[in-house]
């Protein structure tokens, strides 16, 4: 038998080779580049892997399995990725989450040499429990940083009397001479070395088994807990406590620590009761001697003046800020005007009733308002056009801008004499112009200079064609930067959603592709001119409305209100009962004929019947699976000429189109004047 030294060699080291290949525990596998549908090197295709790539992915049987067969989504990112390191001859290592088989790895690339063979080698081992618990991780965190804040602010405010810390392993409680005091403990027992059962001593009977209970459940399942009982004191009194803390729970999920404070509740408990029954007997008074009516509304006036100014006190503690300070002075407004109203009604006095109606209207306003503005700038907002002169509109943003891109950057303005008026919604557009300077500020780390221009500009076809517009009169909002500027590939795609050039964690990509949604939902359109290291200037152009009325605001003559010439019929569709009441209400009082639903089953039930509906008013929320788009929908299938107004608190622009309604449609914004409401239907019957 003849004998091969080299072969043996060869042999002894693919064996050692095979079983080290074998014997880790990691992934391993060897892929080759190769041409696909997509273009050169748009594919590869696992030509080698140890039986670790399924311990680790799940995937059985990978050798001559392609990408793009395994994972046709995701494909481009690991071409992206294993790409890069053939072409660079680079050890790369990184995590990245395996999209079709829902885990995370954590992956150590090579090229195989020579760069001709087209091969990467890839070692990956699986750390999506890793990934978990570091989510889990920052999750707990985050409520332990709120903790902490809430904890702070009630110190600060004077809410917390008591604090604790309890060994659950020892079953010893260690507390503060507040809670010693709340507790009514003897003095002698000091404030360490407690346990539960010495602590819960003077719970009061009947909230003593809530308690233990309470205490039970949060050892159990870890985190927060929040109680309130009564305890009783040195006087012999009991008194509302609210306990809040949270329970540690060790690697066996037994609980360790429960740290947590005591907030003093009497008052608002006590408030809360008198609330209670001054309301109750505010109710039988109705039914009693008139006489009796002013003695008792002043009691009631006198109780809410104590919860109002009880609920400012535990605001103070419980972090409410200074939105929720203005929604309260409005609803206070409104409430007390009402109230007094129905005052000066049970007492048969009606010269006051105007003052208080107006002052209620104006509070709602101001309320609707705000409201508004809240909306624009979470993106929710339904369009609202007004005629509007850019000049002004910029003119009052000027400080606004000026301190939000900082003292590096110089803002400057150039307004046109004699500026067309365009017809646009005024919060959508100051919305628009401050994303526009953010993003100029933001191309301008070292300072520079920010220039906001206006002109009017008319568009033959040629120039209405570049733009994507049809030819006519526009006004046009520029705002240019002295910054980076972008190149030509980066300005094909800044419009895109979700598309941006930021870090991570630094921009949405929403910013650019709202401005350029807003101007096209207006009527117009938006560019972006720019040259690496030479700025970008970026333009919004809008119709220019020939009705240059621009003035503020009036207020509507109710007598002019259009009443229905013909008694036609209308369907009002809307969950919210006291909505749909208010709706139903105004239509019958201008002589419509109204049908009503709560939901868009039962209205299609009705529209189904065979009754003659000249119009549906319906809410886009609605419950029971078919929102109110998706009724509309529905009729115009059948009746594609069916009109309807849609009536909304804000405009889910998935639902409604991105505001690109069909003819025959129309949405309007809650809450909104009876005689606006009267108009719109009246418009839309016209139609």
């Amino acid at each position: 038998m003849l004998h091969f030294p080299d072969d043996d060699a060869l042999f002894r080291s693919e064996a050692r080779y095979r079983a080290l290949f074998e014997a880790i525990d990691e992934g391993f596998c060897i892929i080759e580049f190769i041409d696909g549908p997509h273009g050169p090197l748009s594919d590869y295709v696992h030509i080698e892997a140890n039986t670790g790539y399924e311990r680790q992915t799940g995937i059985a049987d990978i050798v001559g399995k392609r990408l793009r067969e395994i994972e046709p989504d995701a494909a481009d990112k690991w071409i992206t990725l294993y790409g890069d390191v053939l072409k660079t001859g680079k050890t790369v290592r990184f995590e990245q989450k395996f999209e079709a088989i829902g885990r995370h790895i954590e992956v150590s690339s090579s090229r195989v040499e020579p760069a001709s063979l087209r091969q990467v080698s890839v070692m990956f081992r699986d750390i999506t429990a890793r990934k978990q618990a570091e989510e889990a991780l920052r999750a707990s965190e985050a409520v332990a940083r709120r903790n902490v804040q809430r904890v702070q602010l009630a110190l600060a405010a004077g809410a917390i009397i008591g604090t604790w810390f309890w060994d659950v392993q020892a079953d010893r409680f260690t507390g503060d001479d507040a809670l010693a005091t709340a507790f009514g403990l003897d003095p002698g027992l000091g404030h360490s070395n407690l346990t539960l059962d010495q602590v819960t001593e003077t719970v009061h009977p009947d909230d003593r088994a809530g308690l233990l209970e309470a205490i039970a459940d949060a050892l159990k399942r870890g985190g927060s807990y929040i109680h309130q009982y009564r305890t009783r004191r040195h006087d012999g009194n009991y008194y509302w406590l609210e306990a809040n803390g949270r329970v540690e729970l060790g690697p066996d999920g037994k609980a360790l620590n429960f740290p947590g404070v005591l907030i003093d509740i009497e008052q608002r408990r006590s408030v809360e009761a008198e609330r209670d029954k001054a309301t109750s007997d505010l109710k039988a008074l109705n039914e009693t001697l008139e006489q009796r009516v002013a003695e008792r509304t002043a009691e009631l006036m006198r109780a809410e003046e104590q919860l109002r100014h009880s609920q400012k006190m535990e605001a103070v503690g419980q972090l409410t800020g200074g939105l929720a300070h203005d929604f309260n002075n409005l609803l206070a407004g409104i409430s007390g005007s009402l109230e007094l109203m129905q005052t000066r009604l049970a007492q048969g006095r009606i010269s006051d009733l105007d003052r208080y109606l107006t002052g209620a209207q104006g509070a709602a306003k101001r309320a609707a308002g705000l409201t508004q503005r809240l909306l624009a700038f979470s993106r929710r907002q339904t369009l609202d056009p007004k005629p509007v002169l850019l000049n002004r509109l910029v003119s009052g943003m000027q400080d606004l801008i000026t301190r939000s891109v900082g003292p590096t950057i110089h803002v400057e303005t150039a307004f046109a004499g004699g500026l067309w008026t365009t017809f646009v919604d005024v919060g959508q557009l100051e919305n628009a112009l401050l994303n526009l300077c953010i993003n100029a500020r933001d191309a301008m780390p070292d300072g520079g200079k920010l220039t906001i221009e206006t002109s009017n500009r008319w568009f033959d076809e040629r120039a209405g064609r570049q733009r994507g517009l049809p030819p006519g009169q526009y006004v046009s909002l520029c705002v240019s930067d002295t910054g980076t500027g972008m190149s030509p590939e980066i300005v094909e795609r800044a419009f895109d959603p979700f598309y941006t050039t930021k870090p991570i964690g630094q921009g949405t990509g929403l910013g650019l592709s709202m401005v350029h949604g807003f101007a096209g939902q207006s009527g117009g359109t938006a560019r972006i001119y720019s040259e690496p290291g030479k700025g970008t200037m970026i333009c919004i152009y809008l119709p220019r409305h020939l009705a240059d009325d621009v003035g503020e605001e009036d207020v509507v003559d109710v007598t002019a209100t259009p009443h229905s010439a013909e008694h036609e019929t209308i369907l009002v569709v809307d969950d919210e009962p006291l909505v749909r009441m208010v709706a139903v209400e105004i239509l019958e009082e201008l002589g419509y004929h109204v049908l009503e639903a709560g939901d868009a089953p039962t209205a299609l039930k009705i529209i189904n019947s065979g009754q003659p509906i000249d119009l549906l008013v319906t809410d886009v929320g609605l419950p029971g699976g078919m929102n109110g788009r998706q009724l509309a929908d529905a009729v115009r299938a059948e009746r594609p000429d069916f009109k309807v107004l849609f009536v909304t608190g804000y405009a889910e622009n998935a639902v409604l189109n991105h505001g690109h309604l069909e003819h025959g449609m129309h949405v309007m914004t809650k809450p909104f004047l009876s005689d606006a409401f009267a108009r719109r239907v009246k418009d839309l019957l016209s139609e």
